[in-house]
């Protein structure tokens, strides 16, 4: 018997032998070959795994500092510490969560190989051998690479209430009362958010995540440029948050490429990251022929 879901065997698998054409769910960090039958998933992740991983444990993070830096004000000391607190958090969340992933204890990890988009979906793909009689193939088929990043959003919460309220109390004293936890509320806003995202969509995400990265490292600049009025090498280096923030685009400018080329030929690939600093050289460049007030000037004047 033949089915299309991932999940299923029909035959025998590789802890118990079952009667032949018998048919059933995989264990979880199995998965059947061609020929239908569950085998164990020892392979190591790929590179394009792993920059997916880095994607979803990246998003967290930049959400802590977006809403840390937007409810800390200009004047606030505690943004810093704060800062390096949710970086510790998310880097602990992280580390327990591959400690405890298969095989426990180590950081490294096995996980099966993705195929296609619908071995993220296997709920939707049970089959109807007789037409009467469904049989249900509800199965990480891609694991781990599904649940391994709910585990980790979930130790996130938790180093971030452990941590974080203390924190906040002790050295956020620039801020007023209802306004020194505004980060942490809005994380626990946008950490049921992400989980939906990727309980819903992380197959869709697993394959659009490289061209998101790009856009939207490539919109951000563009805004925070605008937002600043930063419009010449002079205004750029004037402080030195605006640099480490035009760095850290450039390293997200850099992954996206990275993940969308995956590095398979170096000789070709690698020339491709010179790219980087070219939206931010182009903005600059560009930005005094469309500031807006020397276009209503000159169109005052019938230019």
């Amino acid at each position: 018997m033949s089915s299309t879901c991932p999940g299923l065997y029909c035959g025998r698998t590789t802890i118990n032998d079952s009667v032949e054409g018998e048919c059933g769910v995989c264990p979880r960090g199995q998965r059947t070959n061609f020929e239908k039958i569950c085998e164990e998933c020892s392979r190591s992740p790929e590179l394009y795994d792993w920059l997916y991983l880095g994607f979803m444990a990246m998003l967290p993070l930049v959400l802590h500092w977006f809403f840390i830096e937007w409810y800390s004000g200009k004047k606030s000391s505690s943004a810093l510490f704060q800062h390096i607190t949710a970086l510790f958090e998310c880097t602990a969340a992280a580390t327990v969560t591959l400690l405890l992933n298969d095989p426990v204890g180590s950081l490294y990890i096995r996980s099966c190989e993705v195929k296609m988009l619908s071995d993220w979906y296997t709920m939707l793909y049970n089959p109807s051998p007789d037409y009467v009689t469904t049989l249900h193939c509800t199965q990480e088929a891609v694991f781990p690479l599904y649940t391994i990043v709910l585990i980790y959003y979930a130790f996130c919460l938790v180093f971030m209430m452990l941590l974080r309220p203390l924190l906040v109390k002790k050295i956020a004293c620039g801020l007023g009362k209802t306004d020194r936890f505004k980060s942490i509320y809005a994380a626990l806003y946008f950490f049921p958010i992400l989980t939906v995202l990727q309980a819903v969509g992380g197959g869709l995400l697993y394959y659009a995540f490289p061209y998101i990265t790009l856009v939207l490292s490539l919109v951000t600049l563009a805004v925070y440029m605008s937002a600043s009025e930063i419009q010449s090498f002079k205004n750029l280096v004037a402080k030195k948050k605006r640099l480490v923030v035009l760095f850290s685009h450039w390293l997200l400018h850099a992954y996206g490429i990275i993940s969308i080329s995956r590095l398979d030929k170096l000789g070709q690939d690698l020339p491709l990251l010179a790219l980087v600093p070219g939206p931010a050289l182009f903005y600059l460049l560009t930005a005094r022929f469309t500031e807006p007030n020397r276009i209503l000037s000159e169109g005052g004047n019938g230019h």
